[in-house]
């Protein structure tokens, strides 16, 4: 099958609403067993239990590098994933354990709610508590720390770029410091703000969202649909003062992880706002990213769809080849979601693409065994080869995609509504 032109030919038709929100799966051929699916979630829970037993109960576990536990805290981006992991992995076992991990952690986390430093409120904040208040119903507790994160998060937007800001400082890697930086992201903490709608009954943080995607849209992808990793802006008239890199190989090369936040992202947008621009959006990156040249067999991306052009001086050259699991982890989430909104081949092709991730990080060499890795599930993630940092390691955010898919796809065996919320 020529996969580039089927992808091609649906992304230029009218797009439809195909299923509603949280919708169940319309009987496509699903290739992997319930045996498979429970085998991997019940690995990774015990993983995770082993993760635990290594560490402080303060700790907020991120990374695991030459034997010893990284622990960034609670201010750190990634801060909501291992919570976010072992509520997932209860609804999937419904081990109370691991229900008693993510609430020792919880406890940590909540002061981040004031935290208007941070973009990232959505990773830190509705990963774990929102999975939390999906999964107890304890409103009580955990709305009004939801209700106030998001209204944190919306202190950043501003009007005249009609975007969240990034980062508060830094420079690019050409010396220059960030004027209003804004990077692809972003995207992943929209769900946040919509979902602070849902609970407030206040129309302006869906507003905020739909503003920032828009902008996001317009601004952040080359015509191939493939994502600017930074957009800088003018705060004062909103232009665009220049487009380049942080974490990828060269400001107009296609970071791996860039192109995952933004199909995640964009999908996620279509399922809370039903505008059918998400959903044109969503697929065309799909079509980028499914049909890149540069894809490995395994459907686990180089860190950079665009290291084979480093060259041998290059200073990252030495690491060119290393995989990113956490983008793979990340896609196959999305891509189950985005089969929900389409039809035919195209829904399969989804599917099928997202089974062979899934089966890949199942086995070696991505699959950590038990007590290995640090109590990691996954191995083999890149956080940011240009800062030297959580390079070839373990990574949290890779653990809960990767599980968070797994369950998606539970729920599709099941014939289950497959978005909860």
């Amino acid at each position: 099958m020529n996969i580039k032109k089927t992808l091609t030919v649906f992304v230029l038709l009218a797009c439809g609403t195909y299923s509603p929100v949280g919708a169940q799966s319309k009987n496509q051929h699903l290739s992997l067993s319930e045996q498979f699916v429970t085998d991997n979630l019940k690995d990774a829970a015990r993983q995770i239990k082993y993760l635990e037993s290594q560490i402080k109960e303060s700790d907020i576990p991120t990374s695991f590098s030459q034997g010893k536990h990284v622990n960034w805290g609670t201010s750190w981006w990634c801060s909501g994933f291992y919570p976010g992991t072992a509520l997932y992995l209860y609804e999937a076992t419904g081990d109370a354990d691991l229900l008693t991990i993510a609430k020792s952690k919880l406890k940590y986390l909540e002061k981040e709610k004031n935290n208007k430093g941070t973009h990232d409120l959505g990773f830190m904040l509705f990963c774990s508590f929102g999975n939390a208040l999906r999964l107890t119903g304890d409103s009580a507790t955990y709305k009004p720390i939801l209700a106030t994160g998001a209204a944190s998060l919306s202190t950043r937007f501003k009007e005249s770029t009609q975007t969240i800001r990034s980062w508060d400082g830094g420079k690019n890697w050409d010396g220059q410091p960030w004027t209003y930086p804004v990077i692809i992201d972003n995207m992943m903490n929209l769900e946040f703000l919509t979902q602070a709608t849902k609970i407030t009954r206040d129309p302006s943080f869906t507003r905020i969202a739909k503003i920032h995607a828009n902008t996001t849209i317009k601004q952040h992808f080359r015509k191939d649909y493939s994502s600017y990793h930074v957009v800088d802006y003018d705060p004062k008239d909103g232009h665009v003062i220049s487009k380049k890199t942080a974490q990828g190989a060269f400001d107009e090369s296609a970071w791996a992880r860039g192109q995952a936040w933004a199909l995640y992202g964009y999908t996620m947008m279509y399922r809370e706002t039903k505008d059918k621009s998400y959903l044109k959006q969503a697929r065309r990156i799909a079509t980028f990213y499914l049909n890149h040249p540069n894809m490995p067999s395994d459907m686990v991306p180089y860190w950079d769809f665009d290291q084979n052009k480093l060259k041998a001086d290059s200073k990252y050259y030495a690491q060119k080849d290393l995989r990113d699991a956490s983008t793979a982890a990340v896609v196959s989430s999305a891509l189950l979601e985005l089969s929900l909104y389409t039809k035919g081949k195209e829904r399969q092709l989804y599917v099928q693409k997202a089974e062979q991730m899934l089966r890949s990080l199942s086995g070696a060499p991505y699959k950590a065994a038990y007590q290995d890795n640090g109590g990691y599930i996954l191995k083999h993630s890149v956080g940011s080869i240009p800062h030297k940092t959580e390079i070839d390691v373990p990574l949290t955010y890779a653990d809960y995609y990767y599980v968070e898919a797994l369950l998606r796809y539970k729920r599709m065996l099941a014939g289950d509504t497959v978005i909860k919320q």
